[in-house]
């Protein structure tokens, strides 16, 4: 039967059970269980979106093995939602939203707890973390961009640099690191791209790089420093690790190196560059930001597969193996 769910202005009406990834407890891959589950309710100042596609990303594995139990000072809950990033249309607002409708194609940035997330087919969010999706970008490739996208801009004004200065971009061919390569791209920097095998190589420099290197295999020194001889002005690293620790000596002593919170290994050793640790802005303001950008370029999110939501657990086991960009849930 269909039912009213919360008090949402305008009547939506949703189905009172809705299919869904849950864990009942943290673990591997084989705790991912697809059955149906109750639709959340919707408060006064949140969107009930209808999820067509997910994104998959590497911190939902970790989220599952139980590392963040805790960690946002809310106990976790079971049944348990993973998913941060969706997108899909309005089905429900509540009655203090008055900027989105339902029907509304939107993406939306959520935290899972303590109301889920978004490996389902409805998932409530506030409306501070709701934007409309860019005309020109598809909804399957929305639903993987959220955080990543966010991100990559936060680190981009973290940095602050000008038209012409030069940027590293390490991960180059990552989640974050593909979007970021292109707002700064978009905003006149010139980018030397850190990417990994042969088509992350391809995928940087189909998007726009100045230089790609292969991380894996190249002298990134060496390329930074014929790259920009003076040293570089700034680094946006994306995925930590000696290699990536070694590329900060070519940022010079002036320069900046931005380094979003959750990239693992952190930084060691000290730097002579001011190294700055972020999070993601996800707020209203971030994303009319982010839309202007993409409304302006040829912005886009590269997905490496997309999976069928019964299929969750593949895409789980898709985390550990190569690929580039970012993994997807097909939802409805």
């Amino acid at each position: 039967m269909d039912i009213p769910v919360g008090h949402p202005r305008g009547g939506a009406i949703v189905s009172s059970q809705m299919r869904a990834i849950v864990i009942d407890r943290f673990g591997g891959v084989e705790n991912l269980t697809y059955r149906r589950i109750p639709v959340p309710e919707v408060g006064d100042d949140d969107v009930l979106v209808r999820v067509e596609f997910a994104g998959v990303g590497s911190w939902d594995a970790v989220e599952r093995a139980g590392e963040y139990d805790g960690a946002f000072g809310v106990p976790s809950a079971f049944p348990y939602v993973l998913g941060w990033d969706a997108a899909g249309t309005v089905a429900a607002v509540g009655r203090n939203v008055t900027r989105l409708a339902v029907g509304d194609r939107v993406y939306a940035a959520t935290m899972p707890v303590p109301r889920g997330g978004f490996y389902a087919e409805y998932g409530v969010v506030e409306a501070e973390h709701v934007a409309r999706v860019p005309e020109r970008i598809p909804t399957e490739q929305a639903g993987a961009m959220a955080w990543d996208a966010f991100t990559a801009l936060s680190g981009l004004e973290v940095l602050g640099l000008q038209p012409g200065e030069t940027l590293m971009v390490f991960g180059a061919s990552g989640g974050i690191g593909h979007m970021a390569l292109q707002l700064a791209r978009h905003l006149g920097v010139r980018v030397l791209a850190v990417a990994s095998g042969d088509d992350g190589v391809a995928l940087a420099r189909r998007l726009g790089a100045d230089v790609v290197v292969d991380g894996r295999r190249d002298d990134v020194l060496a390329a930074a420093s014929e790259f920009a001889p003076r040293g570089l002005d700034a680094a946006l690293v994306t995925a930590g690790g000696p290699t990536a620790e070694r590329s900060l000596h070519a940022v010079k002593d002036s320069g900046q190196i931005a380094w979003p919170n959750g990239v693992q290994p952190a930084v060691a050793s000290s730097t002579r560059a001011t190294l700055t640790y972020y999070d993601g802005d996800r707020s209203r303001a971030a994303s009319d930001r982010l839309n202007a950008l993409i409304d302006a370029s040829s912005f886009e999110v590269h997905l490496a597969q997309t999976f069928p939501l019964e299929r969750a657990r593949d895409a789980h086991l898709a985390l550990r193996d190569h690929y580039i960009g970012k993994l997807a849930l097909r939802v409805t």
